[in-house]
């Protein structure tokens, strides 16, 4: 490909109606959901064009989604994937409840990182389990002495208890390592937990990490993993999502055979993701590695207090702003002096206060206007 992905403009961005350009008064600029500035590949395009020519509006089934996913898989991950072990689901966090409903019964534990997307807290609520946060290590990476605490507590007594897994992490873009997985899988198993592993931002990591499903842990009898092509492709307004299910969890998924199922157009367009837009993701990669260090550039230039580490994986980044003398939630703080929207980091739990989330996915000339506004708010106190 030739043609940059990552170059839309204000005034073509505020055309849109989605969440992301809604939200907030005309002068803001939205930088938090992970919604990507771009116009999805050419080959998404013309699949739900064709889609709507033919008025194919009807329901969907599997086996196409699970074969382009399996071929995607296989590709980029060497990861073989076993067919019957796969169903539809409407999106990831939908795919996420289904499991914990048929794992978990209400007042049963579930366990998340601290800090960690806040759907993983708000959805078990809603299904009334009881939510235990694990705080990462400092690094961001996986505190097992603080799973087996959590693990241990949380099945008390015979209960069961689900541990929700960010693979790769959000908010912190860590990649978690076979050795991290793996440890992490015989933990659960010695503790009776069910891991359910998030991996919607797999697609995007960086030189310098590999992303591994939880189910590739070699031996793993017991766990789940959700994907989909929503985040690195673009398509949160297309839903569709994959459960797929370790060898030892067919009981489980014989009750959910039936459940929930994607939209038509979510399935077709994922295929056309999973299939036709290898370059296109490869392409974005590249100008999403370059985002990333611009954006540590232009703090070291314009907002020097505050820190962000590389992210190994997905298009958001970890702003710490502990130092930067702001009295409150530096999103707040930003959204009223700096006009950027970004995602307060309390919401991802106590880890998260001082810090706010950044979504880079945008043009560099986009990107570069909200560090400036940024630094310019902390400059003009």
């Amino acid at each position: 490909m030739s043609e940059r992905i990552l170059d839309l403009d204000l005034a073509q961005l505020r055309t849109r109606v989605s969440a992301k350009w809604t939200a907030y008064e005309p002068d803001v600029i939205p930088a938090w959901v992970a919604e990507m500035d771009v116009v999805p590949a050419a080959p998404i395009r013309a699949a739900l064009a064709a889609m709507m020519e033919r008025g194919d509006t009807g329901y969907p089934t599997a086996a196409p989604y699970v074969e382009a996913f399996a071929g995607f898989a296989l590709r980029r991950w060497g990861w073989v994937i076993d067919d019957t072990r796969a169903r539809l689901a409407p999106d990831v966090m939908m795919g996420i409840l289904v499991v914990l409903l048929k794992t978990t019964a209400p007042g049963d534990a579930v366990i998340v990182a601290d800090p960690v997307y806040p759907p993983f807290v708000s959805f078990p609520e809603l299904a009334e389990r009881r939510v235990v946060r694990a705080a990462l290590t400092d690094a961001g990476r996986l505190d097992l002495d603080a799973l087996a605490t959590a693990f241990e507590s949380s099945t008390t007594g015979g209960r069961r208890a689900a541990y929700l897994l960010s693979n790769p992490h959000n908010p912190t873009g860590v990649v978690h390592t076979l050795e991290e997985l793996t440890a992490l899988a015989r933990l659960a198993d010695a503790h009776g937990v069910t891991v359910i592993s998030d991996e919607v931002h797999a697609p995007v990591v960086y030189d310098g990490a590999s992303f591994v499903s939880y189910l590739q842990v070699p031996g793993l009898e017991r766990g789940f993993a959700v994907h989909s092509a929503a985040k690195a492709f673009s398509l949160a307004a297309l839903k569709a999502g994959l459960v797929l299910a370790a060898p030892g969890e067919d009981a489980v998924l014989e009750r959910i055979a039936h459940g929930p199922n994607a939209s038509l157009s979510g399935v077709v367009t994922h295929v056309a993701a999973f299939t036709a837009c290898d370059a296109w993701l490869d392409q974005l990669v590249v100008e999403l590695d370059a985002n990333r260090r611009l954006v540590q550039a232009l703090l070291a230039e314009h907002a020097p207090t505050i820190q962000a580490a590389l992210p190994e994986a997905t298009y958001l980044m970890w702003l710490d702003c502990r130092a930067a003398g702001i009295s409150g939630d530096p999103a707040t703080f930003f959204r009223d002096t700096a006009r950027v929207a970004l995602n307060p980091g309390p919401t991802f739990g106590e880890r998260g206060e001082g810090f706010a989330r950044l979504n880079i996915a945008t043009s560099p000339r986009i990107l570069t206007e909200i560090i400036e506004r940024i630094g310019a708010s902390l400059n003009a106190r």
